[in-house]
This record gives structure tokens, sequence and C-alpha cells, in this order.
């Protein structure tokens, strides 16, 4: 029953992630980094996902209080520092829950490609 928001509309991670929150009977909605009036709809969000590739995209203007942000992207900057597609420190405070970027979802992709290569 939650509102999952969803920017990013790619094939390996937007698409198979709505359709994997629409069979837990979320209501999900899929933007992308040019969607007009994107904070309107991030805001209503109770989950956010964001795999946009762009850095700090998502900032404290874009979401309410309480929500849950899982932050997919992984971008490296010019001072070869890495951060996601959310702001952390600009939001994290307005944040129920957020993943870290470097820290969050990576090593747990790296943890289920294992798994899957060892089961076969």
């Amino acid at each position: 029953g939650k509102h999952v928001v969803i920017v990013g509309r790619s094939e390996i991670v937007g698409r198979p992630l709505a359709q994997m929150m629409l069979k837990e009977n979320a209501t999900v909605t899929i933007c992308h980094s040019k969607t007009k009036y994107l904070s309107e709809i991030t805001e209503t969000a109770d989950i956010l996902i964001v795999a946009c590739g762009k850095p700090k995209f998502i900032k404290a203007e874009h979401v309410k209080e309480g929500v849950t942000i899982i932050d997919v992207g992984i971008n490296r900057l010019e001072d070869g520092s890495i951060c996601g597609d959310v702001d952390f420190d600009d939001v994290k405070d307005k944040c129920y829950a957020i993943t870290p970027v470097p820290g969050g979802v990576g090593p747990m992709t790296v943890y289920s490609l294992i798994e899957n290569i060892l089961s076969l």
C-alpha cells in the first residue's frame, strides 16, 4: 500500500524494481531526470528509489519528512570521491531511513551476485 517513486527508467534497475514493487502491492510511479515537476511527484513518495545516474540530483526539496530512500546510483566526482544520485547530507535529516553511497546497495548487489553464482 506504500507509494513508491522510482527515479530512473532503465531496463536494469528502474523497470524491474517497478515490477517487484507492484508485486508487493505498492503504488508505483516511475520518473526520470527530465520529468516535469519532479519534486511535486517525489515529495509524495513513502519510499523513493533513485537510479538516474546524476550525482547528488535529489535534494531536500524533493522529499517529505519520514521518507525511506534507496539510492542505487554510484557516481565518481572530479576529486575522486564517490557519491550517489541523492545528496545524502542534504536529505538525511528528513529521512526515516536512507542507504549510504558508498556502502549501501553496492555491497548487497555483490552479495546477491555471489549467492546466485554459488547456487548454480
